[in-house]
């Protein structure tokens, strides 16, 4: 059955019924739905996107809060690689030095990670810059601080054996000035047998009598008795701590392969064997198997002026045909 409705007519100024059928009203209503519907909506969008809701506020909160404590991080990690780097740099030029050792090399030190992108699942992040590079200082401090503290516990190895080192070291002349004489200093002289200018000289020779004692320079072992064309009856003590002296032409040899010698203890005569223009002691220190100035190597038995005379005596000189 319709139902009655009204409407006002402007003419006659009066309500006039109208009959409106089930359809009509159906239609009438479903437009009113889908009206409300759309402005419901566009109510939604507005507020979604200008509005955020409480759950969303506090993650956003959370995540500022985050990056946040990203960028502490990166400052803290910053500021103690620096302080490493400090540690670092004492480590190699000051320690090291003492105890005679070669630094850490910075290649091993700064060496990379290698191998894939270790990073790789921090990309699909916001922030995934921040993120890789936070990550990427963590890592490389945590790298630095496991090598230096590996430095330190060899460092400590190096103090327990000082006392070791500091008497294996050679420290004390080879043979008495009293009885000798240098005749030739480290450095490039006139070969005494081809006369060739400039030709190395890889240690200090002292002349004197034959049979003069020849003594050793700091703790070691005989790792050489030989005799060779060169320098004839020769010994070479292994001191330890990368250092060896050779001693040459020697008229007799007092000690064995594999005897544990003491610093002062007599290995041998001073003589002329081998390629030698007189008897004298031909004596070598080597370090890393390098041959250096022995000159550095007599503070136990040289006051700081003697050693002074001693230098500019090996620089003024002309040197001797030995």
């Amino acid at each position: 059955m319709a139902k009655t409705g009204y409407y006002f007519n402007k003419e006659t100024l009066s309500f006039d019924r109208v009959d409106m059928t089930i359809r009509e009203k159906l239609k009438r209503g479903l437009l009113k739905f889908f009206s409300s519907l759309s402005v419901a909506i566009v109510f939604f969008i507005v507020f979604w996107n200008f509005f955020p809701s409480p759950k969303e506020k506090a993650l956003k909160r959370e995540n500022e809060e985050i990056l946040s404590q990203y960028d502490l991080l990166s400052s803290e990690a910053e500021r103690l690689y620096g302080a490493l780097s400090d540690l670092e740099q004492r480590d190699d030029n000051i320690y090291r030095v003492i105890f005679e050792t070669e630094p850490i090399a910075p290649s091993i030190r700064r060496a990379g990670t290698g191998g894939v992108d270790r990073y790789e699942n921090l990309r699909h992040f916001n922030n995934a810059k921040l993120i890789i590079e936070t990550t990427r200082k963590v890592d490389m401090l945590s790298k630095a601080v496991y090598i230096q503290s590996k430095s330190y516990d060899e460092v400590e190895t190096l103090v327990r054996n000082k006392a070791e080192m500091l008497a294996s070291i050679p420290a004390i002349l080879p043979t008495s000035l009293s009885s000798t004489r240098i005749t030739s200093y480290f450095g490039r002289r006139t070969d005494p047998f081809t006369h060739a200018p400039q030709t190395p000289h890889l240690g200090i020779d002292f002349g004197g009598p034959v049979g003069t004692p020849i003594h050793a320079t700091g703790n070691g072992v005989i790792e050489e008795c030989s005799v060779g064309a060169g320098y004839g009856r020769r010994v070479i003590i292994n001191h330890g701590f990368n250092y060896k002296t050779l001693y040459g032409h020697l008229e007799k040899i007092n000690v064995t392969k594999g005897q544990r010698v003491k610093r002062g203890d007599i290995i041998g005569l001073l003589g002329g064997t081998g390629r030698a223009t007189g008897p004298h002691l031909h004596y070598e220190v080597r370090k890393n198997g390098e041959s250096i100035n022995p000159i550095n190597f007599y503070f136990n038995d040289l006051s700081p002026e003697e050693f002074d005379a001693f230098v500019e005596a090996a620089n003024n000189m002309e040197q001797d045909v030995n």
